[in-house]
């Protein structure tokens, strides 16, 4: 799930991880009030989850859950999960554990208004994106919504349209041009050591 001034973010799709002044770190538990007021501050009321929700997801998954910070606080965030590819998180639900998971869905990345243009947006991305790798996850997947279908093509990202029914209606719970997008990753250490393994 993703917020507004995305048009702004599809202009920094040029790789790096880390926005000038800005430094990506896990979330953790205490970083939760500045969560909410971004979130606040990029959705529409009813685009906003509960803060227990928020919680629960960081108790379940504190490693796949990051926040960037400049010398003014906390100005954005990203939260992800290990997942199936075609699988889709319905707005507001907590997230569950999955055998066999091969793709990290990024369910909620926003970025403070004040931090637009700054490279944050990315700097986050590329943190999942690398942890991803490492875990030898093939793929990683997201909703985009309030028009940010540009910035996440520009990394990589494409529209994925074979969903079963019960996965659209997933997707319906997301206002406005929702749209499922799916990023192939190259194999991380882990898949490599797995397939020399395989063919030893």
């Amino acid at each position: 799930m993703n917020k507004r001034n995305f048009q702004t973010m599809a202009a920094e799709a040029a790789p790096h991880r880390r926005a000038a002044m800005a430094r990506v770190r896990a979330m953790s538990g205490q970083d939760v009030a500045a969560v909410l007021r971004i979130q606040s501050a990029c959705y529409a009321p009813s685009m906003v989850e509960a803060e227990e929700t928020i919680r629960q997801r960081l108790r379940e998954f504190p490693g796949t859950a990051w926040v960037a910070q400049d010398e003014q606080g906390i100005c954005g965030y990203l939260v992800a999960y290990p997942s199936r590819v075609g699988n889709i998180t319905p707005l507001g639900a907590t997230f569950g554990k999955t055998d066999a998971a091969d793709t990290l869905y990024l369910h909620d990345l926003a970025v403070a208004p004040r931090a637009k243009g700054q490279g944050v947006a990315k700097a986050l991305a590329g943190c999942a994106l690398e942890q991803a790798r490492l875990r030898g996850l093939r793929f990683s997947a997201l909703v985009s919504v309030q028009d940010s279908r540009a910035f996440w093509r520009a990394l990589g990202y494409e529209t994925w349209d074979a969903l079963p029914p019960q996965q659209q209606a997933c997707l319906l719970t997301y206002e406005g041009q929702a749209c499922y997008m799916v990023k192939r990753l190259r194999a991380g250490p882990a898949q490599r050591d797995d397939a020399q393994a395989r063919t030893a």
